[in-house]
C-alpha cells in the first residue's frame, strides 16, 4: 500500500514538473515572438539580474514555509541591510560593510526565530510585527537615500562572469548548496519534517524549537544578502526599498508547490517558480502594464495556485 502511494506521489511530481517546464517554454516563446526586444543581450541580462532579489527571499521563505510558518519581514529586511551597507561604506572596507549587513539579517531571523519557536508566538504576528520595526529602523537609521560614491561598491551588483553576472550566480550557488542542506543534511530533513508532523518530530528526539529558530534566520540571511546585493546594484540605498518583496517571495514559493501548511516544497521547484514569476513581470513591463495591476495578478496566481493544492489534496 505504501508503495503503490509513493509511485502515485512520484507520478504526480512528474506531471507536475513536466507541467511547468511547459509553462516556462510557453512563456519564452510568447515574449520571443510578442516582444523584439526580450531576447535581446540587454534584456536577458537585466532579467538575470532582476531575478536575485526574488530568488534569494523565495528560497529563504521556502525554508520557512517547509516548518509551517511565514516571514513577512523579509522586505524590511533587504531595506535595512541595504541602507546599513551603504552607509557603512564611507567608513569601513567594502566587503566589511557588506558583511556587516549580511548578518544584520542574520540577527534580525535569529530574533523572528526565537519569538516564533521558544516564546510559541504565532509566525504571522511576529514577522508582521518585524516588518513595521526594521522599516522603521531603517528610517531611524537614514531618512534619505544613500548613494556610496565608491566606484568598488557597485561590483558585487554589476561583475559578470561572461554573459551570466556574478550576482546571479551567487544566487544559483544558494538554491543548489540550499537543496542539498534541505535534501541531504539532517538538519534540512528536520526542518522539512516539521512542517509535516512538529509533535512526531519531538517525539523523535529532535529540537524542534531550535530547527525552526535555524529557518528564520536562514530566511534573514537571504534577506540581507539580498538587501546587499540590490543596493550594489542600483547603486542607491533607499529606506522604501522592498515594500511587497514578501509577496512575490512567498507567490515564487506557491507557485513552485510549496504548500502553506508546510512539509512539502523543494529548492528546485522553488526556483522554477522564481523564474516563471520574472518571466511574467518582464513580459508585463515589455507591454507596459502598470505595477498595480502586476500586485493584482500575483495576488491572483497566489489564489490559484492555492485552490489547485486544496484540490488535489482532497482528491489524494
Amino acid at each position: 500500500m505504501t508503495g503503490h502511494i509513493a509511485r502515485i506521489r512520484m507520478t504526480r511530481d512528474v506531471t507536475v514538473t513536466a507541467a511547468f517546464v511547459s509553462l516556462i517554454v510557453l512563456l519564452v516563446a510568447v515574449a520571443a515572438l510578442t516582444s523584439d526586444t526580450f531576447l535581446t543581450q540587454t534584456n536577458l541580462t537585466n532579467l538575470l539580474k532582476q531575478m536575485v532579489t526574488t530568488g534569494l527571499l523565495a528560497f529563504g521563505m521556502l525554508v520557512v514555509i517547509l516548518t509551517g510558518g511565514i516571514d513577512l519581514s523579509v522586505g524590511s529586511v533587504v531595506a535595512f541591510s541595504g541602507i546599513l551597507t551603504a552607509g557603512l561604506v564611507s567608513g569601513l572596507p567594502i566587503p566589511v560593510a557588506m558583511a556587516v549587513g549580511v548578518l544584520s539579517g542574520v540577527g534580525f531571523g535569529l530574533i523572528n526565530g526565537v519569538l516564533v519557536a521558544r516564546f510559541g508566538l504565532a509566525a504571522f504576528v511576529v514577522t508582521l510585527a518585524s516588518l513595521t520595526t526594521i522599516r522603521g529602523l531603517a528610517f531611524v537609521y537614514s531618512e534619505v537615500p544613500i548613494a556610496p560614491e565608491d566606484p568598488a561598491f557597485f561590483t558585487l551588483g554589476s561583475a559578470m562572469a561572461g554573459p551570466i553576472p556574478v550576482s546571479t550566480l551567487i544566487m544559483l550557488a544558494v538554491f543548489v548548496v540550499g537543496g542539498v542542506f534541505l535534501t541531504r543534511t539532517p538538519a534540512g530533513r528536520s526542518i522539512v519534517a516539521i512542517g509535516g508532523n512538529a509533535e512526531t518530530v519531538r517525539l523523535a528526539g529532535i529540537n524542534v524549537p531550535r530547527h525552526v529558530t535555524l529557518a528564520y534566520t536562514i530566511s534573514g540571511a537571504c534577506a540581507g544578502l539580498a538587501g546587499v546585493i540590490l543596493a550594489s546594484r542600483v547603486g542607491i540605498a533607499q529606506p522604501s526599498v522592498g515594500v511587497a518583496f514578501e509577496l512575490d517571495a512567498i507567490a515564487a514559493c506557491v507557485i513552485g508547490g510549496a504548500s502553506l501548511a508546510g512539509g512539502r516544497g523543494s529548492a528546485r521547484a522553488t526556483f522554477g517558480g522564481v523564474l516563471v514569476l520574472v518571466l511574467i513581470n518582464n513580459l508585463l513591463n515589455l507591454y507596459g502594464v502598470q505595477s498595480f495591476w502586476q500586485q493584482v495578478l500575483k495576488g491572483l496566481i497566489i489564489i490559484a495556485v492555492i485552490l489547485v493544492q486544496r484540490t488535489n489534496r482532497v482528491r489524494g
